[in-house]
């Protein structure tokens, strides 16, 4: 018996490494002898470095970089196991956690540090690189990042426009002959779930500018100052980013790593569940264990459980999915291959409560899952 355990995290209480231990805790008890494999997901978010390390059997590193408002951060980006591949969230470098409330602003932050991460990566020999674009603080349509890359933004004075999204109004001309000759050799592919065009009523500065600290005064400069980028970048690089499905994502990042990259945007569980080489787990197994925080009509859209399910259906395998909590329109993952669901909590009691007692209640809950199945075992044979 071969069972793989491909869960994602419980967002604010454990890592997806971890509920895959406590998953295969539980079933171990009752069946010792089962073939585990264990393959932490993400989907592109929030954990997808970590996850991608774990299943590589990577190497996590550190780097000093500078962070939204122009401060140092220490920022974390992985590397497989072989050397090849390189995994970098935008967070860990842009991100909007690593901005005050009360100081987000996104004409001023910059995705400078997110450009020094990539330039880590080439550094330590990276031939691939995969990065999530979720959780950013910026609204400068990667700017910042193609100026860490050696692009020169300059306006009509042949002058540095700085960084921020406050500073593209003033951009003139665009000069790519510095940009690191080793990004030509490398493989760049985006995690992004966003489909949002970079202007407009659903670009980036409209739909996600405001949890980012913009008002409404800000909102229209933004907008205004992406729309001026796009128009620079497709006089200077012939490349029109303004209306491509996913330019939007990350305050414009996505239009960016297009233009100046060449990467490719994808959806985030599609490049996550490849690059683990979860088919390859999947296709002889006899069961499949996934699972998230909570399962509800939300998990259809580019989640790990389903993601993972998507992937045990094309070779007719069973899912369970084992989640913190379940809603009252969870059935809807039923259509989507997750054939039984379940949820951890045994009590009623507070968040805290939850996330504290999280590791255990998966394991239990898992050894009950898995003495089930042991069951109907014992009564089909």
């Amino acid at each position: 018996m071969k069972i793989v355990i491909a869960p994602d995290s419980y967002k604010e209480s454990l890592s997806a490494t971890e509920v895959a231990q406590a998953i295969e805790k539980g079933f171990r008890e009752i069946f010792p002898d089962a073939h585990y494999v264990s393959v932490p997901v993400a989907d592109g978010g929030e954990g997808t470095v970590e996850a991608m390390i774990a299943a590589t059997q990577g190497t996590e590193h550190f780097a000093w970089v500078t962070g939204p408002l122009g401060e140092k951060v220490n920022a974390s980006w992985g590397m497989s196991g072989d050397g090849n591949t390189a995994f970098i969230e935008m967070a860990a470098a842009s991100g909007l956690a690593l901005v005050p409330p009360e100081k987000r602003n996104p004409l001023v932050t910059t995705s400078r540090g997110t450009g020094e991460l990539i330039l880590k990566a080439l550094e330590s020999g990276a031939q691939n690189i995969i990065i999530g674009i979720g959780g950013s603080a910026t609204n400068d349509g990667g700017a910042g990042m193609v100026q860490a890359l050696g692009a020169k933004l300059c306006d009509a004075n042949g002058t540095d426009i700085g960084y921020g999204g406050g500073c593209l109004n003033s951009l003139n001309t665009i000069d790519i002959s510095g940009l690191d000759p080793r990004l030509k050799t490398c493989s760049i592919r985006v995690a992004c779930d966003v489909t949002n065009p970079l202007t407009g009523e659903n670009g980036a500065s409209r739909i996600f500018g405001p949890q980012k600290g913009a008002t409404e005064e800000r909102i229209i400069e933004l907008d205004r100052n992406l729309s001026h980028f796009a128009d620079i970048i497709k006089k200077s690089l012939r490349v029109d980013v303004k209306n491509v499905p996913g330019a939007g994502a990350a305050g414009g990042m996505g239009a960016a790593l297009m233009a100046f990259l060449g990467a490719e945007l994808r959806s985030g569980i599609e490049i996550v569940t490849q690059a683990l080489n979860l088919e390859e787990h999947i296709h002889d197994c006899t069961l499949v264990v996934t699972g998230e925080g909570r399962l509800d009509s939300q998990s259809i859209h580019g989640k790990v459980p389903v993601g993972v399910a998507s992937v045990a259906k094309k070779y007719h395998k069973p899912v369970i999915g084992i989640a913190g909590s379940l809603t009252r329109d969870v059935g809807v993952v039923h259509q989507y291959g997750i054939d039984a669901v379940f949820s951890v909590l045994t009590s009623i009691g507070t968040l805290e409560e939850a996330f504290r007692g999280a590791f255990d209640n998966i394991y239990r809950s898992s050894r009950n899952i898995a003495a089930t199945l042991a069951i109907g075992m014992r009564s089909a044979g």
